[in-house]
């Protein structure tokens, strides 16, 4: 008798076919994670905006021809959009878990979590960079 005789080929693509089913299922948590990134970036930019119209109006830095005057504007066009970005990080990565817990799909929010934690990483290096130079 052969090994795996009393599966049929029928057997093994239903099963095949389930655990593809369960995978593609995801209850629509990939838009809601994406939507979140969006969002967060998007707040992140608008933080960004006003942060860098509170240093343009500053009277300290009315004579010089950049933003980055002083070591407050310096901090706070770093900071701001880094701190965003890491709150959202941070949120996407209990929704992770909240999700792990009540066995949905998780693995949408852990990638929105690593993406927002690697585009904080980006900016704090840049705006490193930026304020060294």
């Amino acid at each position: 008798m052969r090994v795996g005789a009393g599966r049929g080929v029928a057997d093994c693509g239903a099963a095949s076919l389930m655990v593809g089913e369960r995978q593609r299922s995801d209850d629509g948590e990939y838009r809601r994670a994406a939507l979140y990134v969006v969002g967060v970036v998007g707040v992140a930019a608008l933080v960004f905006a006003a942060v860098n119209g509170w240093a343009a109006s500053r009277g300290a830095c009315a004579a010089a021809q950049t933003h980055l005057c002083d070591t407050p504007s310096e901090a706070a066009i770093v900071i701001g959009p880094s701190a965003i970005l890491l709150l959202g990080g941070i949120g996407a990565f209990v929704r992770t878990y909240q999700r792990w817990r009540a066995g949905g799909s998780w693995r949408t929010w852990q990638g929105a979590g690593w993406f927002l934690f690697i585009l904080m990483t980006a900016y704090l290096a840049l705006g490193a960079g930026t304020i060294a130079a």
